[in-house]
């Protein structure tokens, strides 16, 4: 390929043949894919440095920085000087494994989020061996040739080489908040003009405003102007998310809670006369066991993987909280094209004044012929060799021509583009400026209530003849009985002139031709997804540029709106204040012919009537209305950067089915979280009540620092992990949005927690009691020997471990049996439970370990007893729940 070193300080200074030649590279044609793989190795990636992950020792010492850790090594330290070193060893090693388990999560967590970042990577448009390619961002090599269009972010520092209307938005570089205007043929002398002056450059993660241009990239990665203030972007500053927030605020209420208790049952033990070193051990390892310290890692875990799941079914999370949102959307505000259809435009039919409306199959006129051509000439879209890029309606008009037997390539190469006035959602139009053998014509195309104002003659019967009123009554009856046909109609219009003139001058007194009717069919999928919505409590509005009836028309078939009663257009929103909207917008499930301010105006007016609204856009100018929703949802295949940059979730395949997919999933992800909270709450909650009861009445210690502790870890993370990992439940979508002002303890889950705890503790107390009982000896007699409180203490371990382990099945739903679940349907629990008993086994039948926990070897009577006691806070709760299903008249 040659050497050559790029460098952006000067390429400025350089005329567009000086650095194609400088970097080798031919501007129709682009690198050869060769020559792309020999840049890549020299170069590398076009990815700027992400922030530096921790290492492994990092995470493992963030694991230990806690307040109860260092309780804990205090424990350790005590323990070992009283001579203690068993305890003190178990205690350390049961620190350790905890932390071990801390840094897996975190890990995992870390991967899925990258395996995230990797599927949102953004794209651009290249120009390779002779045809566009649509690449990722840090495939880019110097030497490319980028095409650049309105709402793309700059994937690299380029060299324009055209530029036509082309402004930037550079604040993300300068600072300067207002649109430099870009232009590919100034050239300057001064080799240290400041970035913001060099006109003829387009700088890395800089914003295309409007316009559009093609560039050749002159550098890439760190090498960039952005690379090399990268410091800045790898300042990340980590904020908590709603859910996080929640989680640290029901950790302080419980550590504060645990650490009350212990404090009194410390004070209890002391005027008690019992062992203070035993009891400070004691005292600390509840204070441990009462709060879930690993939940905001078994939380995280259960959110990323989660949202890993989802990105594989083509919706992106690009923030964690959004997750625990999505769970409570009742209102979705959906834009038409693309999303509920099939952005497969066709063009159906055609109108011209000589015409008047025909099928594309039919026989055109000359009129007919040259509005075809026309569409052709005033678009950006490509087509070949089946390969289309640009624009779905822009295709249309190619595939139109084609079908009416128009040489597209010979179409180009006779009237060769000179200039252009670029498509802007004020003005909904877009002008090209041709040059065809010495005479100079003008293509406007555009929305046809914008493009006749501009209009001041028509072709009819090969005559230009002056606009009257008759030519349009026959082109709003077109209009009409096209929309009614559900077809989007865009029309087009021209005018020749002596010389070049003003952009500014384009769109005027121009000669119109007609219009052409295309169609975009509605998804297969969507009527049932829109259907499944509403059963979930989930109204679904469309929010489109099109025609009222347009919209109205697809909106029937979907079943989103019955009449034309339901429909509104931004006119008529004009003409309410905010305080009408709102008192309004309950009626109205269709909104046509809308901007993106009333886009915001729409979502602010849903949100203050207390819904939480979730919002599509692909454009520049979506994003507001993206900002403006509680979910922003932006289009993953049409979307620009703008709007996936302000989104909260991006759909990879534009699919509204796609967005009621995400929330079932949200609403599962939630639920999950919810079942580990109130499980861990329910398990450390019983050993409260075991440790208070006992010391408050005066019996010996049931659990001794170390039994709590492995009971914490055992029962805790093993199946609150599963019940996180647990099954989606299609009844999910049966239930009303969730208020986002909803906590853990609401839905009855309160109660649960009450009285599973409750029970957990009475059992536990009663198979400590049964245990002496059995021995026939009095647990009160201070000479007892201390096998005797060994075998009562294994009674007790074995129990509340029997109870937590199959107690986790019944928090797989709030109402249905575990039959109806499926006992075996979430295996994760299953092995969770099995590994729980295997672990107790081996401790209980393993010397050194049974000696190191102070436990004794039991029989099969005693293990039946266990397992019997163990099963009755399952089988309590399933007896609440037949009366909550008779009650709630529940189905299954």
């Amino acid at each position: 390929m040659g050497s050559f070193k790029p460098s952006a300080s000067y390429f400025h200074t350089q005329s567009v043949d000086e650095v194609l030649n400088h970097l080798k590279v031919n501007k129709d044609k682009g690198l050869s894919q060769a020559e792309v793989n020999e840049r890549q190795k020299v170069y590398g990636f076009n990815k700027l440095q992400a922030h530096q992950r921790k290492s492994i020792l990092r995470i493992f010492l963030a694991q230990l920085n806690d307040t109860l850790i260092y309780v804990l090594l205090a424990a350790v330290l005590i323990t070992a000087f009283v001579g203690e070193h068993i305890d003190a060893i178990i205690i350390l090693i049961v620190i350790l494994i905890n932390a071990l388990l801390g840094v897996i999560q975190e890990v995992k967590a870390n991967n899925a989020i990258d395996a995230l970042r990797d599927l949102a990577t953004p794209k651009t448009k290249v120009n390779r061996d002779g045809f566009v390619h649509e690449i990722n961002t840090e495939e880019l090599v110097p030497g490319d040739i980028v095409l650049l269009e309105a709402g793309q972010v700059v994937p690299a520092d380029l060299r324009l080489v055209e530029s036509y209307n082309l402004k930037l938005d550079e604040s993300a570089l300068t600072g300067e908040a207002i649109n430099v205007e870009k232009d590919a043929d100034f050239i300057f002398t001064n080799t240290n003009l400041p970035i913001g002056d060099r006109l003829n450059l387009a700088f890395m993660n800089t914003l295309v405003t409007h316009g559009r241009g093609i560039g050749v990239v002159i550098e890439t990665a760190e090498r960039t102007e952005v690379g090399k203030i990268a410091e800045i972007l790898k300042e990340e500053e980590e904020v908590k998310t709603p859910l996080e927030i929640r989680l640290d605020n029901l950790g302080k209420t419980l550590g504060f809670a645990a650490i009350a208790i212990c404090v009194l049952i410390f004070i209890i033990s002391y005027f008690q006369g019992r062992d203070l070193a035993e009891m400070f051990l004691t005292s600390v390892s509840l204070a441990v066991a009462a709060i879930p310290e690993g939940l905001a890692a078994i939380v995280a875990v259960v959110l990323s993987i989660g949202v890993t799941k989802m990105a594989k079914r083509n919706a992106i999370i690009k923030k964690l909280h959004s997750v625990e949102t999505l769970g409570s959307v009742n209102i979705v505000c959906s834009d038409k094209t693309g999303t509920l259809t099939q952005n497969k435009m066709t063009v159906k039919e055609i109108f011209t004044f000589t015409d008047e409306i025909k099928e594309l199959n039919n026989e055109l006129s000359s009129e007919g012929i040259l509005l075809v051509e026309a569409m052709v000439l005033a678009s950006d879209a490509t087509l070949e060799n089946g390969e289309s890029t640009g624009d779905p309606t822009e295709i249309a008009l190619l595939h139109m021509a084609d079908e009416v037997g128009i040489d597209r390539k010979e179409l180009i190469k006779s009237q060769k583009r000179l200039d252009e006035l670029a498509f802007d959602s004020d003005r909904k139009m877009m002008s090209t400026f041709h040059e065809k053998q010495g005479e100079f014509i003008i293509y406007t195309k555009g929305a046809i209530e914008h493009l006749i104002n501009r209009c001041t003659s028509v072709l009819e019967n090969g005559v230009i003849v002056p606009l009257n009123q008759d030519h349009k009554n026959r082109l709003d009856q077109a209009s009409e009985l096209m929309s009614s046909k559900a077809l989007r109609t865009l029309g087009v219009a021209y005018k020749t002139v002596d010389q070049k003139i003003s952009k500014e001058n384009f769109e005027e007194d121009l000669i119109l031709l007609g219009i052409v009717g295309m169609i975009d069919p509605p998804r297969e999928e969507v009527k049932s997804s829109i259907e499944f919505a509403k059963q979930a409590g989930i109204s679904t509005v469309m929010i489109t540029g099109d025609h009222r009836n347009t919209a109205l028309a697809i909106a029937q078939e979907l079943g989103i709106a019955d009449d034309i009663s339901q429909t509104i257009t931004g006119n008529e929103i004009n003409s309410f204040d905010q305080k009408t909207l709102e008192s309004q917008i309950d009626k109205y499930k269709v909104y046509a012919r809308v901007s993106p301010e009333h886009k915001v105006l729409i979502v602010r007016a849903y949100r203050k009537k207390g819904n939480i609204v979730a919002m599509t856009g692909d454009g520049i100018n979506d994003a507001p209305s993206l900002n403006a929703a509680d979910i922003g949802v932006a289009m993953g295949i049409q979307g620009t950067d703008v709007a996936k940059n302000a989104s909260d979730m991006i759909l990879a395949d534009d699919n509204f089915s796609t967005i009621i997919s995400a929330i079932k999933y949200g609403r599962d992800i939630y639920k999950n979280i919810k079942k580990a909270v109130v499980f861990l709450l329910t398990c450390n909650l019983g050993e409260v009540i075991i440790m208070f009861i006992s010391i408050l009445a005066g019996l010996p210690l049931p659990l001794i620092a170390t039994q709590l502790l492995w009971i914490n870890l055992v029962t805790d993370t093993l199946p609150a992990i599963a019940l996180g990992m647990d099954l989606g439940d299609r009844g999910v979508m049966k239930e009303k949005p969730r208020s986002l002002q909803e906590n853990f303890f609401s839905g009855g889950a309160g109660m649960k927690i009450l009285l599973g705890g409750g029970l957990i503790g009475v059992l536990s107390i009663f198979s400590f009691l049964l245990g002496y009982h059995h021995l026939g000896v009095n647990p009160f007699d201070k000479n007892l020997d201390e096998s005797v409180h060994q075998y009562s203490r294994t009674l007790v371990f074995l129990t509340l471990i029997a109870c937590q382990l199959f107690y986790s099945l019944s928090f797989r739903h709030d109402y249905k049996s575990i039959f109806n679940v499926g006992i075996f349907s979430n295996q994760m629990l299953i092995l969770a439970i099995l590994l729980g008993f295997a672990l107790q086994i081996m401790i209980i039948y393993t010397p050194v370990l049974r000696e190191a926990f102070r436990l004794q070897a039991v029989g099969i009577n005693e293990w039946i007893f266990v397992l019997v006691l163990g099963l009755l806070p399952l089988l309590s709760s399933e007896i609440i729940k037949f009366f909550k299903r008779r009650k709630l008249n529940y189905s299954h």
